[in-house]
């Protein structure tokens, strides 16, 4: 091999020792951990709303481990992890959204005021503890909603529907813990 076809490898060398630098303490899903972190624990929600599905903070639960196992190298515990997550679903409401005038009845100027969608929203309080470093830890409401149609029934409202909330609410979560966004 000569020295003009080894150029392109050449070129290589810096990028890959800048990854193995960064790769102690930064992954490519975006987290910020310490190295000296290895497990999170995180408890069962409970749902102090008194409101949704039987086994809304199962699934909340579920899909907030789910998501940090996928997304860190974190072992999950059930209790005492280096980082600790405890939740509780605060709030679980519907409201009229997206307000609409209806037609004028006919020889009248009054129309009425008509809700276009139904918005449910969800708040969790979550209690973040980071336990080598306690300037990390918060406790802080999180919250999320989406529109759905008039047309459905609130009270048939399942999974699917009740995760386009939690996602994002999770995504946040996991922002303000793991990768100090």
């Amino acid at each position: 091999m000569t020295l003009k076809t080894c150029k392109p490898f050449l070129r290589l060398i810096p990028l890959l020792c800048l990854v193995l630098l960064l790769g102690g303490c930064y992954s490519f899903t975006g987290t910020n951990i310490s190295p000296e972190i290895k497990t999170i624990s995180i408890t069962n929600f409970s749902n102090a709303s008194g409101q949704g599905p039987s086994n809304l903070q199962q699934f909340i639960t579920e899909d907030f481990k789910d998501y940090f196992q996928r997304n860190t190298s974190l072992r999950l515990v059930p209790q005492g992890g280096d980082l600790q997550i405890n939740g509780q679903i605060t709030s679980y409401s519907f409201s009229p959204a997206a307000i609409q005038r209806t037609d004028v009845p006919a020889g009248g100027n009054i129309g009425l005021d008509q809700a276009g969608a139904n918005r449910l929203t969800i708040v969790i309080q979550i209690n973040y503890t980071d336990t080598k470093n306690q300037a990390n830890s918060f406790d802080r409401s999180f919250s999320g909603f989406f529109d759905f149609p008039i047309s459905q029934d609130i009270n048939q409202i399942q999974r699917p529907q009740i995760q386009r909330i939690t996602e994002p609410i999770i995504y946040k979560v996991f922002t303000s813990t793991v990768a100090n966004w």
